[in-house]
C-alpha cells in the first residue's frame, strides 16, 4: 500500500537497459575484442595460427541472441492476458528510442530539439475533417490550421508542404520562469478555506485574431525533458492547455467534435486530456486526436493543477444522482491473499454499511487460492482473475515486484469510471460523489504527488496498453505503480483530503494539527469518508489497541480511535469471514517481541502494559496443521519460518 511511501521512504532506484543493443555498440565488445590477442579468452582453445575473427563474430551473434532471449522472458508483456497483447509498432518503437536517446535539455523551456519528420504530419493530414462553413454559410476551400510553438522556419515549412491549408502561427505568451511545478502542485493547500481561499498561478492563454476565430485543426510541438521528469514541466503542460482551450472554441455549426489536435513530441501527451480513444492516428513522433468537445470544455474548466481543489470540500456531503450508475463501480486488486485478503474483505463490508449499492470488482492473480476468492465474492466482490504484471526495476521476491499489476484496473471497460480502493481502506461514508469527477482525481501524498489508495480512473484498453508499454521507459520516485502513475498522470486533480484520509501523524504537526487529526478519525458519525490504515494494519495487531504504538518507527501511524472503528466493521461480518483474519504464529510472535521491547524503553502510552483479551491470541490459523500451530520464537526482530515479514526495515518498504 501506499503508506509509508508518503511518510518518506523513496529508495533509490537504478535505471534498467532497456535494449541489448547497445552490446554491439562500438568501443563496447567490437573495441575490446580488437586489443592484443592475450586479452582473448578464447584464444587458447583456437588451433594455432587460425584466426579469431569468425567465432567472435559468433560470439557476439550468440550474446546478442541470449540478451534478447532473457529481455523477453522478464518483458512485462510476457505476464499480460492473450487478448491483451500489444505488440509495438515500428513508429512506436523508434520515438521510445529517440525520447530515451536524445531529451531535451533540463530548463529548456518552450524549446524543442526535435527534428520534425514532415512526412509523419503530411500521413496524419489525410485525416483532416473537410473543411467546414464559416458564419455566412460560406464554405470555405482550406483546412484553417492554428500552429503553437513552431518556430517561423517550421510555420514556412508547412505552409509549403501543405498549402491546401490555410496554417498561421498563434502567440502564446510564456509562463515565466518564477513559477515551477510546485507551484501549480504544492503539497498543502487550505481545503476548508480557514486562513483564505487557495489561489494558482495564472497561465497566458493563446492569443487569436480575433474571438470569433475558429479552427478545423491545432497543430502543438512540445518539449520533452530528462525521462525522470519529463511530464512534470510547466512550458510543455501550459502548451497543452492551450491547445485543448483552441481546439474546444465554440464551432460554427456546433456538432460534439472539437477540432483536430495535432501533437508533436518525442514522448506521449498527457492521457487524460488527449484520450487514447480519441487517436484518429499515430506515426511516429506525431499524434493526432479528434476530442468530444464537452469533454474538453469541462477538463478546462478544472483547476490547473492541485493548487486548488477540484471538487469543493462541502461536495463531499452533498447528494449525487448518476444518470447510469450501472456504469459505475469500485474496484481493489490482491496479490497477496495472507497480507490483504482480510483487508479487502473489511474493505467491501464497509462499502456496503456506508449504503453504496455499486458494483465492486476485485482484481485477483493466480497466487489467490479458490478458499480466498470464494471469501472474496461471500464479501460482495466481483472476483475476476488477471495475470501479474511485473516490475522490471523490483528486486525478485520484493513487496513492489508486482505492483504494477494495478494497471488493468484500465481494462475495466464496462464501466465508465471506477474508483479504486487499496485494500487497507475503511469506508465510512459514501463515496458516490467522486464517480463526478475525471480521471486521474486523487488526495495529495507529498510534494507534488497523489497517492494512488484512492483514485478515480476511466477504463479504456488503450490506456491500459499506454501504461504496460512503458514499464521499461519511465522512472517511478517510489520504485512502485505510484510513483509510475504519478509520471504518467501528471495532470492530476486534488480531492479533499477527507476522501482518503492517511492515519498518518507527521513529525512536523503541531500540538494543535494531531488534535485536529484525531478529532477527524474519532468523529460520529463520521467526516471522513474513507480512512487509510497505513503502518501495521489493524488485523496484524490484536484488536485490544493499535500495535503501531509499540514500535519506534511506527508510532506516526498510531490511532485507536481509528483501529476501534476498523473492528466495529469486522465484527459486522459473519463469523466464516472473520475466520479470515487470524492472526498466524508468526505475527504472534513479532507483536510478543514488540510489547516487550516497548517494556523495556517504557514508552509513556502504556499499551504495551495492557492485558490481552482478543481471542485470535489463543486460535491457531492454521487449522489442524501442527506445524503451522507451533508457537514461534523470536531472535533480532526475525521470526522462525517468516517469509513475509522477516523485520520492520521491510515492513516499513512494504505498507
Amino acid at each position: 500500500m501506499r503508506g509509508f511511501a508518503c511518510a518518506h521512504h523513496a529508495e533509490k532506484r537504478h535505471r534498467l537497459d532497456r535494449t541489448f543493443s547497445s552490446l554491439s555498440r562500438k568501443d563496447c565488445i567490437g573495441s575490446y575484442y580488437a586489443k592484443d590477442a592475450k586479452y582473448r579468452p578464447f584464444s587458447a582453445l583456437l588451433p594455432e595460427g587460425w584466426s579469431g575473427k569468425v567465432l567472435y563474430v559468433k560470439l557476439v551473434l550468440v550474446l546478442l541472441m541470449c540478451g534478447s532471449f532473457m529481455g523477453l522472458l522478464n518483458s512485462p508483456s510476457i505476464h499480460l492476458a492473450d487478448e491483451h497483447h500489444h505488440h509495438t509498432t515500428q513508429p512506436e518503437a523508434a520515438s521510445k528510442s529517440s525520447w530515451m536517446s536524445h531529451p531535451d535539455a533540463a530548463n529548456s523551456g518552450y524549446a524543442s530539439s526535435l527534428r520534425i519528420d514532415w512526412s509523419q504530419i503530411e500521413t496524419a493530414a489525410e485525416h483532416f475533417a473537410p473543411a467546414a462553413a464559416d458564419g455566412g454559410g460560406t464554405s470555405r476551400t482550406r483546412t484553417r490550421v492554428a500552429l503553437l510553438n513552431f518556430d517561423d522556419g517550421e510555420v514556412e515549412e508547412w505552409k509549403a508542404r501543405m498549402p491546401h491549408t490555410d496554417a498561421s502561427a498563434v502567440r502564446l505568451d510564456h509562463v515565466g520562469s518564477d513559477v515551477t511545478w510546485e507551484h501549480l502542485y504544492p503539497e498543502w493547500i487550505d481545503e476548508e478555506e480557514r486562513y483564505g481561499a487557495p489561489a494558482c498561478p495564472d497561465l497566458p492563454e493563446p492569443s487569436v485574431e480575433s474571438e470569433e476565430a475558429r479552427y478545423d485543426v491545432v497543430a502543438v510541438k512540445l518539449p520533452c525533458g530528462r525521462a525522470a521528469s519529463w511530464s512534470k514541466d510547466v512550458a510543455r503542460l501550459h502548451l497543452q492547455l492551450a491547445a485543448a482551450r483552441l481546439a474546444a472554441r465554440a464551432r460554427h455549426g456546433g456538432g460534439p467534435a472539437a477540432a483536430h489536435v495535432l501533437v508533436v513530441s518525442r514522448c506521449f501527451p498527457m492521457p487524460n486530456l488527449f484520450r487514447c480513444r480519441d487517436e484518429v492516428a499515430r506515426d511516429g513522433d506525431v499524434w493526432l486526436y479528434r476530442p468530444d468537445v464537452s469533454d474538453l470544455r469541462r477538463k478546462l474548466e478544472l483547476p490547473v493543477g492541485s493548487c486548488k481543489l477540484a471538487m469543493p470540500f462541502r461536495a463531499l456531503g452533498e447528494p449525487y444522482v448518476s444518470a447510469a450508475p450501472q456504469r459505475e463501480a469500485y474496484a481493489t486488486i490482491l496479490h497477496s491473499e495472507q497480507l490483504y485478503a482480510c483487508g479487502a474483505i473489511t474493505a467491501a463490508r464497509s462499502i456496503r454499511m456506508a449504503g453504496s449499492g455499486r458494483d465492486m470488482v476485485a482484481l485477483v492473480d493466480e497466487t489467490i487460492s479458490a478458499r480466498h476468492r470464494g471469501a472474496l465474492e461471500a464479501a460482495g466482490w466481483v472476483v475476476r482473475t488477471i495475470r501479474r504484471i511485473r516490475n522490471p526495476r523490483a528486486s525478485r521476491d520484493a513487496y513492489n515486484e508486482w505492483n504494477y499489476s494495478k494497471f488493468w484496473l484500465w481494462t475495466l471497460t464496462e464501466y465508465e469510471r471506477v474508483i479504486f480502493l487499496d485494500a487497507d481502506l475503511l469506508v465510512q461514508r459514501p463515496m458516490e460523489p467522486l464517480f463526478a469527477m475525471p480521471e486521474v482525481s486523487a488526495t495529495g501524498n507529498h510534494g507534488a504527488y497523489f497517492n494512488s489508495g484512492v483514485m478515480v480512473v476511466e477504463p479504456c484498453n488503450c490506456t491500459f496498453r499506454l501504461l504496460a508499454d512503458h514499464v521499461g521507459d519511465i522512472e517511478s520516485y517510489n520504485g512502485g505503480d505510484q510513483g509510475y502513475l504519478n509520471e504518467v498522470f501528471a495532470w492530476w486533480h486534488r480531492l479533499p483530503s477527507h476522501a482518503n484520509y492517511m492515519k498518518h501523524f507527521w513529525g512536523g504537526d503541531t500540538a494543535e494539527r494531531a488534535a485536529a487529526k484525531r478529532r477527524v478519525l474519532a468523529a460520529d458519525p463520521p467526516v471522513a469518508l474513507a480512512v487509510h490504515f497505513v503502518g501495521l494494519k489493524p488485523w496484524f495487531c490484536f484488536r485490544d489497541y493499535d500495535c503501531n504504538w509499540n514500535v519506534p518507527a511506527l508510532r506516526q501511524f498510531a490511532s485507536d480511535e481509528a483501529h476501534a472503528r476498523w473492528w466495529k466493521v469486522h465484527d459486522a461480518m459473519p463469523p466464516r469471514l472473520q475466520g479470515f483474519c487470524l492472526l498466524d504464529e508468526r505475527q504472534k510472535a513479532l507483536l510478543r517481541w514488540d510489547v516487550a521491547r516497548a517494556r523495556e524503553a517504557n514508552f509513556s502510552d502504556g499499551h504495551w502494559s495492557a492485558r490481552i483479551a482478543d481471542p485470535r491470541r489463543s486460535i491457531c490459523a492454521g487449522g489442524g496443521d501442527a506445524e503451522a500451530c507451533r508457537e514461534r520464537e523470536i531472535a533480532g526482530r526475525r521470526v522462525e519460518g517468516n517469509r513475509i515479514t522477516t523485520s520492520y526495515a521491510k515492513l516499513i518498504d512494504s505498507f
